[in-house]
């Protein structure tokens, strides 16, 4: 299961540094997760210092499908 950024983002780049293959997306005020890249490693989940990621499973449906939008929208 793919991982997911809520709100609680503050862009601060450290899960983009951290992720494995590159799944980890700027988007305009925070980062979202590209579900089709991720590789459900964990890593950014552990590495988060504001606790915004979180797996899908445990996220709440509307950031599911806020990362996916934005991630598609981002190309």
């Amino acid at each position: 299961m793919p991982s997911v950024v809520n709100d609680s983002c503050v862009k601060c780049l450290t899960c983009v540094e951290a992720c494995p293959v590159g799944a980890i997306i700027e988007a305009d005020t925070q980062v979202v997760v590209n579900p089709d890249v991720c590789i459900d490693c964990g890593v950014c989940i552990s590495e988060c210092p504001q606790g915004a990621i979180s797996s899908d499973s445990d996220a709440d449906e509307k950031w599911v499908k806020f990362n996916a939008e934005k991630a598609a929208a981002a190309g």
